[in-house]
């Protein structure tokens, strides 16, 4: 898999998650221990996107 297809695999899974936070949120009553997970592991991918593409620019 090429940087550019791992970062861009990343940012569609970032976007889902980002999805899911939404639709989690916008329940009567959104669970507190969901939306806590998928915010970090939406965290985690934004930090692993700035570090790919970081590398990626200065290659």
């Amino acid at each position: 898999m090429s940087l550019q297809s791992h970062i861009d695999s990343l940012k569609t899974r970032h976007a889902d998650l980002e999805a899911r936070v939404r639709d989690e949120d916008s329940r009567p009553k959104p669970d507190a221990g969901v939306l806590v997970k998928l915010k970090l592991d939406k965290l985690r991918l934004k930090e692993e996107l700035q570090r790919l593409s970081t590398s990626a620019a200065q290659h």
